[in-house]
């Protein structure tokens, strides 16, 4: 598996331990799949990058893919709330934040690399007004699918570190991917006021209240229902 890590430094040994506690996912090094899209990600400050190069050998490694069809975005979005810090301003977020790590988290520990959504700025938000009641689960579903801000591949073990192989890094031009990582934003919250937001309420649909107050479940088919278009 060729993955890419895109950086303001050319990281040849990338480290566990060095990893920050509070990223998405935790602990770990993150990666994609897409050049393009690291190159974007080494220019996020507006500074000189590199895209990183690696090739990972995926045998004996234990995988969680929080987008395939055993999971769903109260999955990803529990797990973020591990991890990540939210400013949650009401009794009600922080009893949201409780509820969805409760039922829905998924032990990562288990595993050795994780794939899923990357928690940019818009995502990020979204993920808060989702949990402070103000976004709908099939909104929240729609949002992260738009703009098409990537997935991110993640090593959280030491295990996974042993398996990968830097190959080379390349120097990106922050004149040319800096502006193009803003735009990707711009366009996920563009398409969000079009798509999401702009859309009239529906009453079959689910907002975090309902999900406490009806104790739903990742079995629940009526989240399944709020999450098929």
């Amino acid at each position: 598996m060729i993955l890419f890590h895109g950086s303001t430094q050319v990281i040849e040994r990338p480290d566990l331990e060095r990893g920050k506690p509070n990223n998405d996912y935790g602990r770990g090094f993150y990666c994609t799949p897409d050049k393009e899209m690291a190159k974007e990600w080494a220019c996020k400050l507006n500074e000189k990058g590199y895209v990183n190069q690696y090739r990972l050998q995926t045998d004996g490694l234990r995988f969680l893919d929080l987008t395939d069809e055993d999971h769903t975005v109260l999955n990803w979005i529990a797990v973020l709330l591990e991890n990540r810090s939210f400013r949650l301003s009401s009794p009600l977020a922080e009893r949201a934040r409780d509820y969805l790590i409760e039922h829905f988290s998924v032990y990562t520990g288990a595993f050795d690399v994780i794939t899923g959504y990357r928690a940019d700025d818009s995502y990020f938000q979204y993920a808060e007004n989702f949990v402070e009641n103000g976004l709908s689960l099939r909104g929240l579903d729609r949002a992260l699918r738009l703009g098409k801000l990537g997935l991110q591949t993640t090593l959280i073990s030491q295990k996974a570190f042993g398996k990968l192989t830097f190959e080379e890094a390349v120097p990106v031009d922050e004149k040319e991917y800096y502006p193009r990582f803003l735009e990707r934003d711009r366009r996920a919250r563009r398409e969000y006021r079009e798509e999401v937001a702009g859309e009239p309420f529906r009453p079959d649909d689910l907002f975090i209240l309902d999900i406490i107050r009806e104790e739903m479940r990742k079995d629940d088919p009526r989240l399944r229902r709020n999450l098929s278009e």
